[in-house]
């Protein structure tokens, strides 16, 4: 297409207002995250109770993007450990996504009102995510965000399900992912370490919950002040890039071999070596009797009051601006970026993090491959902008040119009229 030339997409056809609130009853805000609103809302016509989420387009292009993420994977599931999709509109202003509703609390909340409460009620809850999440990765999807607040009891029946939520984050696996994302806590060493990640990290995660519900302690964790958050996370971030847990004592001398065997599967530093969730379904903790009933309620639930109460894990301020650090190459840095650390090697840690000496020195040539390859973006850069400043130029001189165009017809149909009135005047 040559410069200049002006292209009208195809017109988009948008719901309209009405066509929610004809179909839906809308209630009060239930709660608000990082980019939704969260409401209750009624079918009309069934009387049936859903989940409403609502995305505005004006608060920026994330939350739009967010939104058709959501749309577009939530749209390909269909399991029974996650919430489905019922309805979707999306108006000139705002997108409405309506889900199942979930009337059942969260882990944390099922666990503190037992009575009694065994490792076998943990390996219930762990093989339900897993089949689930092998579900998700048989579609090449990555979930990114998991974590005990995204599980919830899909009703408040002895026997209930449980279900994932939050997709928003969730990503179709086309090769290996870059951009990272996620809960600090719960960030698998790859994401960290600012290396390509992938299915992995959900199997991570996945580890983390369950060490979490067997003891009541997270197991990567700093004693920095709650309200310093850069040294908290920057000393969070080194034990999970060199795997720095334990299973300490007292809280996990009743748990079985096999359970701190399949943790230890799950949180394996090196990707490429985690077991997968289809694997970990197979391990004798979930598919056997290996899980103990020996009751540790008294004992997890003390250590999820102590550490969860008081943090709760659900400050979206400090995940954003932890990630738009973790994104960002260090400033201190005269090289490009550093090498991701393993279990032994430097870290990739956010610019504001000091960055401890490399295992092995970066080679010269990849110094020169990286300073080379920044150079080449810089020129492709600039050629954009001045190739998208001619195009606006050429458009502005096309839009005088039909201008000059119109005043030359103008100026013939009034001599026209001219010749043939002379008695008229035009002042």
């Amino acid at each position: 297409m040559p410069f200049g030339c002006l292209t009208l997409g195809e017109k988009k056809d948008y719901n309209s207002p009405s066509e929610v609130t004809d179909k839906y009853d809308l209630g009060q805000v239930v709660k608000s995250e990082e980019f939704c609103e969260i409401f209750r809302a009624k079918d009309k016509n069934t009387l049936k109770m859903y989940t409403c989420k609502k995305f505005l387009k004006k608060d920026g292009r994330k939350v739009r993007k967010a939104a058709k993420n959501e749309i577009l994977i939530l749209k390909m599931v269909k399991h029974h450990n996650i919430l489905q999709l019922v309805d979707v509109f999306e108006t000139r202003k705002e997108y409405f996504l309506f889900l199942e509703l979930a009337t059942g609390r969260e882990v944390f909340d099922w666990i503190l009102d037992q009575g009694y409460y065994s490792e076998r009620d943990t390996s219930n809850v762990i093989r339900q995510v897993l089949e689930a999440v092998a579900y998700l990765h048989s579609l090449h999807i990555v979930h990114r965000n998991l974590k005990l607040e995204n599980l919830v009891y899909y009703n408040r029946l002895k026997n209930s399900k449980i279900v994932i939520s939050d997709f928003h984050l969730a990503k179709l696996e086309n090769g290996l992912i870059k951009e990272p994302c996620g809960t600090p806590e719960y960030l698998a060493p790859e994401v960290v370490g600012r290396q390509r990640y992938g299915r992995p990290v959900d199997c991570w995660a996945i580890g983390v919950i369950m060490y979490i519900l067997l003891s009541g302690n997270p197991p990567f964790y700093d004693e920095t002040e709650d309200d310093d958050y850069d040294n908290h996370d920057k000393n969070l971030f080194r034990k999970i890039l060199s795997g720095d847990y334990e299973f300490d004592s007292p809280y996990w001398d009743d748990i079985s071999d096999s359970a701190k065997s399949l943790v230890a599967c799950l949180m394996e530093v090196e990707q490429d070596q985690r077991v997968t969730a289809q694997e970990a379904i197979n391990h004798e903790w979930i598919s056997g009797n290996a899980a103990s009933d020996k009751n540790i309620k008294d004992g997890v639930c003390a250590q999820i009051e102590k550490n969860f109460a008081k943090a709760k894990w659900k400050k979206a301020v400090r995940v954003t601006t932890m990630m738009k650090r973790l994104r960002a190459p260090d400033q201190s840095d005269s090289g490009a970026s550093s090498p991701a650390m393993g279990a032994s090697g430097g870290a990739v840690t956010p610019s504001s993090t000091p960055v401890p000496p490399a295992a092995t020195p970066v080679p010269a040539c990849t110094t020169l491959v990286a300073t080379k390859t920044a150079a080449v973006f810089h020129s492709c850069s600039c050629h954009y902008v001045f190739v998208k400043t001619i195009n606006i130029l050429l458009g502005v001189s096309i839009l005088l040119t039909h201008f000059s165009f119109a005043v030359n017809s103008l100026q013939k149909l009034c001599s026209s009229f001219y010749s043939i009135c002379p008695y008229i005047r035009i002042l």
